[in-house]
């Protein structure tokens, strides 16, 4: 599993869906929101935390197409499905693969990119950790997302279709804990909330992606 997730990383940075895609992506969204909505400091303040957190989720949508394509079209996908691993183990060490290489950074970044945007003092803290705690999520619905469209020309689209619905639970809740946090306000109800996505995915997905990755490679 080690030596499967530090191949995935190689290939991440190496096919040009790591994390400098992501980042540039990210600093581009964050640079363009005070040109497009003013220069207003009570403004940006304001929008600073949902901004960064829709900001991490398209950039997190780039580069789902590539989870699964290289192994297709190199046929590594069929010997990940007859090797003595799991494929659902496969599966999430690539989930894994793909948030430690686009994610991560996003979490890591954040809180730089919040003084473009005027971020209040409580959201150097809670926007991270919001982040931290949804983004896994985010990883884990796009493997899924791109198992269903493996193998598709120009699934590109279909994939985005397939997934932005299902990113908006963990979007309003991420977004809920940063500007309460931020607010000040209590955060346990939206907190838990985003930590139940997270592990739900994390418990339920693997298998479903597995299985349509069988139904894909018969």
């Amino acid at each position: 599993m080690i030596a499967l997730l530090k191949r995935d990383m190689a290939l991440a940075v190496r096919a040009g869906g790591g994390f400098g895609l992501g980042l540039a992506f990210f600093l581009i969204v964050v640079t363009l929101v005070p040109f497009g909505i003013g220069p207003e400091s009570d403004l940006l303040s304001r929008v600073a935390a949902g901004v960064l957190w829709i900001g991490a989720l398209l950039a997190c949508l780039l580069s789902l197409d590539r989870i699964f394509a290289l192994d297709w079209e190199d046929g590594t996908l069929d010997l990940l499905a007859t090797s003595p691993l799991p494929l659902e183990g496969a599966v999430t060490v690539k989930a894994l693969a793909h948030w430690l290489t686009t994610a991560l950074p996003l979490v890591l970044v954040s809180p730089a990119l919040g003084l473009l945007l005027n971020l209040p003092a409580g959201g150097y803290l809670w926007v991270p950790v919001s982040l931290a705690l949804g983004t896994p999520a985010l990883s884990v619905i796009g493997t899924f997302g791109a198992a269903l469209t493996v193998g598709l020309k120009r699934g590109g689209l279909l994939l985005s279709l397939l997934v932005l619905p299902l990113y908006v639970p963990t979007l309003i809740f991420g977004a809920e804990v940063a500007r309460r946090g931020v607010d000040g306000l209590e955060l346990q109800a939206p907190l838990l909330m985003l930590a139940g996505i997270s592990f739900g995915t994390l418990a339920l997905l693997p298998f479903a992606s597995a299985a349509v990755l069988r139904v894909n490679l018969r």
